[in-house]
């Protein structure tokens, strides 16, 4: 894309008060499960494992060593595996000050209308909101607005359905605060969307560690440690639950990326969910991305869908 034109369509803000806001025509993602045309990734070289959540808490703590060189191998393979998918991958530019910046669904949330930039958390975070502010610009997508009521972190947006979004906060101890849920409410409600809030406990981090659909009316879910309510709800919509054990989901095995047309990119170790899949008729891919899980995050953590075809 001529770059020069790409900047002529970028918006710094363009929800519309209301709603009423105009979807865009070559980006945006209306579902989670959509084919995935262009993702948005973080890069890998200045990542570094800190005390960001539980997982990477657990691996710093028994002494578990990380190795740089092998983090990138593995990311390296993750990259292959969305080529050979056929989707085009794009990349935040590096910032050596942002060691988690590889985690690019929290810096940001894509939608129908454009790009909303979050509220990070953790102050060693922060800066990342910037850096996702001056991609969208360089790839020409317009910003839809900016979480300004509290924190909130990407993998707490959860498109169920098209219309239909589940909207994880974890309190004043968590990455997510109530209050910048109920604005997100707030527009997607205008917009004419189904909200559901999901008040979670701050161990888990988001909400996408525990609910991730796969494909239309089918869902990974962990029951040992999701709401009974969030469980009924989905149910409710008649959607299918593969459930994944509590073990392989803190090790990040719930948080899986579909492909579309029956495609989920997946960790090597999600060894149950693989099964299941594979036993549904799915292709997986399923690279070794062990180095890089236990600093607290998975593929679905990795990744910002950019385009996907309507779900």
């Amino acid at each position: 894309m001529d770059q020069r034109v790409a900047a002529s369509e970028f918006q710094l803000r363009s929800r519309c008060e209301g709603g009423g806001t105009s979807k865009l025509n070559a980006w945006g993602a209306d579902s989670d499960y959509g084919v995935l045309r262009s993702v948005l990734l973080g890069p890998i070289e200045n990542y570094k494992w800190l005390e960001t959540s539980s997982v990477s808490k657990k691996s710093l703590r028994r002494g578990v060593e990380f190795n740089l060189d092998t983090a990138k191998a593995q990311f390296a393979e993750m990259v292959s595996a969305y080529q050979s998918a056929g989707v085009e991958v794009h990349s935040h530019a590096g910032d050596p000050h942002l060691p988690y910046q590889v985690y690019a669904r929290d810096s940001s949330i894509m939608t129908p209308y454009g790009a909303i930039i979050t509220n990070m958390a953790q102050w060693w975070r922060r800066g990342e909101n910037f850096r996702a502010i001056e991609t969208y610009q360089r790839l020409g997508i317009p910003i839809y607005d900016y979480i300004t009521a509290g924190t909130f972190e990407g993998g707490d947006f959860n498109v169920i359905e098209p219309g239909c979004v589940l909207i994880g906060w974890e309190g004043n101890e968590g990455r997510s605060q109530e209050q910048a849920a109920l604005q997100l409410q707030g527009w997607f409600e205008a917009e004419g969307w189904e909200v559901k809030l999901a008040d979670i406990d701050p161990f888990y981090v988001h909400i996408d560690i525990m609910v991730v659909m796969l494909a239309p009316k089918l869902a990974a879910v962990c029951l040992d440690c999701t709401d009974p309510e969030i469980v009924k709800w989905l149910r409710a919509k008649n959607i299918e639950i593969i459930p994944v054990p509590f073990q392989e989901t803190m090790e990040l095995g719930c948080n899986v990326v579909a492909l579309g047309d029956d495609r989920v990119l997946l960790p090597e170790g999600s060894k149950t969910l693989k099964a299941a899949l594979k036993a549904h008729g799915f292709a997986v891919y399923d690279p070794d991305l062990s180095m890089i899980t236990q600093g607290g995050g998975g593929v679905h953590c990795m990744c910002q869908s950019l385009i996907r075809d309507p779900g």
